[in-house]
């Protein structure tokens, strides 16, 4: 960069950095839960290499693991800086490379406008700072996960701007590096090479011929890191379209209503409630269709004449940017975060016809400058508004329900944070909503579960975790949280079932072990609980939970606590004896305990031993004469032998 441009980048990036500052600390969300927060694999530095080899590590989820090593090295690395899960640091970091990627912009469109004779720096300057402030990139920058989309649209630009700028170097192949580490991140970086013909036909200048020919090194790298990550690409993964035919039939209209948002970027949304058409001829499908041939069409036409061909680079470039995910069909058939790179584009091509209609007609270039201050002025104010709704996961799921209606996932979301409120009543009813639109969710199904439990409506709670688990019988979160109702309820033997099920089907989810760990502790079964923490952590070294579990195993004494609650899961087992001899052994360590009195009356009451259920109440009434449970389980007990006295009874 000359003196001129690089000063003006600087006050793009203070300009920039401004309306981003209140991001920075905004909350983890949606995939960052799975890939950052619950990941394991992140916590350890050493383990940088193996993301390059273990799709494993990718996720605590299955069907979500995916071949992004660069990205979860750069998790990883900002755990370490962060000491923990802290996301200021993750903000810190893509932030950086957000920056990174308008210098190279700027520098691209500088290239891209001069080749067809704008030399002005500060039309390049206007277009980096309309795609550096367009709302819809704050969907990408406050969204951790997806900052694979910034770093892959960062290689492809940056593979350009090295071929652009360093001609003597193409012999080397050095503009290949940076679309390397954009494959290494995400998969749509393949549509550089098709990128990179129509940079060097358009603005280079060369024929459509030679152009071809200068890319089959690239066409040749991107067809070996295909091969490589879809061979890295585990069998677990599921992208989620339930048809693949009418998730393509909708991606047009989705393309036409991307287009529309970066000129007018409202009703932004993290979780659209778009549904796919089922026929061609469903809603406006045929008209998405028309848009797109009209788009191409203009792209095209727009190649004839030398002036108007940044127009078409900057078209070319929106088109196929969003060829990826309109081919290949996803869970959601559109999503905002999509337009990340697709923009840098569209920038390109509505700045360069704004050059030209100034260029045509005379217009007082302090009118053009005041016009366009106030476009981006309004677009900071969008942006932040933005950063603002991605502040916490209650912000931003409110938004979803207000945009997205008719989003199951957004409505359950939204009740999540409520019932995390303590506000039970409110998330059962976003949660009944949310079942309308996702009837066969698993995930919406534990949350049922949960709110149920905690509204100790436990025959409603139980069937809802029954079937989370048999519409995701492999899932380890269905049975995790299964556990922790069961635990609650003094099931201990079913909730160590459930997390031994969680553990087998997924080691990488460490609430399961934990909470294992946590009852072996409970019930004072050192062996189980030693050989829980070790097992944990032959897989994970540096898990600070299994270490502390290890190290206090052997000072674990059993309290008289335990003892009831054993009692407790005996009586509700139907084990009388047991029972009884676990409210026994409370009583010897706390000889006045009530509550071990009552357990054994309410065992020997259920063994219909009248006698001896009526001399343990009494002692229960004795020691807690205000409890009306006691007094209850003597009355009963009194009752039914007179009865048995008088041949009446049992």
């Amino acid at each position: 960069m000359n003196r001129k441009s690089l000063l003006l980048f600087f006050g793009i990036a203070i300009i920039v950095t401004l309306v981003y500052s209140n991001h920075f600390e905004n909350d983890f969300h949606f995939d960052d839960f799975h890939s950052i927060v619950q990941n394991p694999y992140i916590r350890d530095i050493h383990n940088l290499p193996r993301f390059f080899v273990d799709t494993d590590m990718a996720s605590v989820l299955p069907s979500n693991r995916v071949w992004r090593p660069l990205v979860f090295c750069s998790f990883t690395i900002d755990y370490w800086l962060g000491h923990g899960l802290k996301p200021l640091y993750f903000h810190l970091s893509t932030f950086f490379w957000f920056l990174v990627l308008l210098a190279l912009l700027l520098a691209l469109y500088r290239k891209v406008f001069s080749s067809a004779g704008g030399e002005d720096v500060w039309f390049a300057g206007f277009a980096t700072a309309l795609f550096a402030l367009n709302p819809a990139i704050a969907e990408t920058i406050n969204y951790i996960n997806q900052r694979a989309e910034l770093y892959s649209g960062l290689g492809v630009v940056a593979g350009i701007v090295v071929w652009g700028y360093a001609p003597r170097m193409r012999k080397y192949g050095l503009y290949l590096l940076p679309f390397v580490a954009a494959m290494l991140s995400k998969p749509q970086a393949m549509v550089f090479p098709l990128l990179l013909f129509f940079y060097i036909w358009l603005v280079d200048g060369d024929d459509a011929k030679t152009a071809l020919r200068r890319t089959v090194p690239a066409l040749l790298a991107t067809a070996v890191l295909a091969w490589v990550t879809l061979a890295m690409t585990p069998k677990t993964y599921l992208p989620g379209a339930a048809s693949a035919y009418s998730y393509r039939i909708t991606q047009p209209i989705v393309i036409f209503r991307y287009f529309r948002t970066f000129f007018l970027p409202t009703g932004l949304t993290a979780d659209t409630d778009r549904v796919a058409f089922r026929s061609i001829l469903d809603g406006d499908a045929l008209f998405g269709f028309v848009f797109v041939a009209g788009l191409i069409y203009a792209a095209f036409r727009a190649t004839r004449r030398a002036e108007t061909r940044p127009i078409a680079f900057g078209l070319f470039w929106f088109l196929l940017m969003v060829l990826p995910t309109s081919v290949f069909p996803l869970a959601e058939v559109e999503n905002d975060h999509r337009m990340f790179i697709p923009f840098a584009g569209l920038a390109l091509a509505a700045v360069w016809a704004l050059a030209l209609w100034v260029r045509s007609h005379s217009v007082r270039r302090e009118f053009v400058a005041a016009g366009c201050a106030l476009v981006l002025l309004a677009f900071a104010a969008g942006a932040w508004e933005r950063n603002k709704v991605w502040r916490t996961e209650e912000s931003l799921w409110y938004d979803v329900t207000l945009k997205s209606p008719y989003n199951g996932r957004g409505l359950m979301n939204y009740g999540l944070t409520q019932m995390q409120k303590g506000q039970n009543a409110q998330a059962l009813d976003y949660f009944t909503r949310a079942l309308v639109f996702n009837p066969n969710y698993s995930i919406l199904e534990v949350n049922l579960g949960v709110v149920n439990g905690a509204l100790l409506n436990d025959a409603e709670a139980e069937r809802h975790f029954a079937r989370a688990a048999a519409l995701a019988p492999t899932e380890a979160t269905s049975h995790y949280y299964y556990a922790v109702w069961l635990r609650g309820r003094g099931r201990l033997d079913d909730a160590v079932r459930q997390l031994n099920i969680a553990i087998a089907n997924n080691p990488s989810f460490l609430d399961a072990p934990h909470l294992l760990m946590a009852i072996y502790a409970q019930q004072v079964n050192t062996n189980l609980l030693r050989q829980t923490a070790t097992e944990t952590l032959a897989r994970f070294p540096q898990d600070v939970e299994a270490k502390e579990w290890l190290a206090n195993a052997a000072a674990l004494r059993p309290t008289a606590e335990t003892y009831l609650n054993q009692s407790l899961v005996f009586y509700q087992q139907r084990n009388f004896e047991e029972s009884i001899l676990a409210a026994r052994q409370a009583l010897q360590l706390k000889p006045d305990s009530w509550e071990a009195w009552n357990n054994i009356a309410a065992s020997y009451n259920s063994e219909a031993k009248w006698d001896e259920g009526i001399k343990a109440a009494q002692e229960a009434v004795r020691l807690r004469p205000d409890s009306q449970l006691a007094k209850n389980n003597l009355a009963w007990a009194v009752q039914q032998k007179a009865l048995l006295q008088k041949g009446k009874g049992f």
